[in-house]
């Protein structure tokens, strides 16, 4: 199951899993990108339309896989957003608004996945994608980046709880990846330069740079992972993040 799946990240992680031979419940509320995505992959791509922070939506998401596949072997954390704003202007609905997109889903999709996985008895591996800013602030994205420290954690503390049923969890932290959600940033001229001048690989990641290390975790060749938090960011975190109050 692969929340987020109609675009970005989500969707290369769904596109490399179907090409090794897989199905994906592809879980996002973008009815009009599954759709698209459906009728390029098929029958391995199983739409669900859907919010990742309703409990009943998520339910619905793990009694199709069960259904349709016979189960879940693999999840991966995906749907994230914001709404950001400094912390001084920043509205309680925004704030809920990010942390639920950005944690609250992770617990979710992660205690009804593994529920389901404990119930099968055959283990299976979960992957969250949190993002650097669970390291590094940024300026307007305090919701942001508490939400994905806090995934990044609850995910090492899933890793501990659940390695008793054979389920690995492990965390991918990406940089600036060119997907629909950082548009307010690859639009910004000024945020871009600070980024090229600061960045240390001086370029934004493509999906599919941050799939293959978040298919890699869900391997059998990663066997003996899990709690890990693996960045990749390009080597952005041990650059200079760009003071972003400059330019919002």
């Amino acid at each position: 199951m692969v929340t987020g799946a109609a675009s970005g990240i989500g969707y290369a992680i769904a596109e490399r899993l179907i090409a090794a031979g897989g199905s994906v419940v592809a879980f996002d509320l973008d009815s009009r990108g599954l759709d698209t995505a459906a009728e390029r992959f098929g029958d391995a791509f199983i739409p669900h339309h859907g919010s990742v922070t309703d409990t009943r939506d998520v339910q619905a998401a793990v009694t199709l896989a069960e259904s349709a596949m016979g189960g879940v072997d693999g999840l991966f954390n995906v749907a994230g957003g914001l709404r950001p704003a400094p912390v001084t202007d920043l509205t309680e609905d925004d704030w809920d608004f990010t942390i639920d997109l950005v944690l609250r889903s992770v617990y979710l999709c992660t205690k009804y996945v593994a529920q389901s996985m404990i119930r099968a008895g055959s283990g299976g591996a979960i992957v969250n994608v949190a993002s650097v800013n669970a390291h590094l602030p940024l300026f307007g994205g305090s919701a942001y980046a508490a939400g994905k420290s806090g995934a990044d954690m609850f995910g090492k503390n899933a890793a501990l709880e659940l390695a008793r049923h054979g389920i690995r969890v492990n965390t991918v932290l990406p940089g600036l990846v060119e997907t629909p959600m950082a548009g307010f940033i690859l639009e910004n001229e000024g945020i871009m330069n600070e980024f090229y001048a600061n960045a240390v690989l001086k370029r934004p990641a493509q999906p599919d740079e941050l799939a293959a290390p978040a298919v890699f975790l869900a391997s059998s060749d990663a066997s003996y992972i899990t709690g890990s938090s693996l960045v990749v960011d390009g080597g952005y975190e041990i650059g200079s993040y760009p003071d972003l109050s400059k330019h919002l």
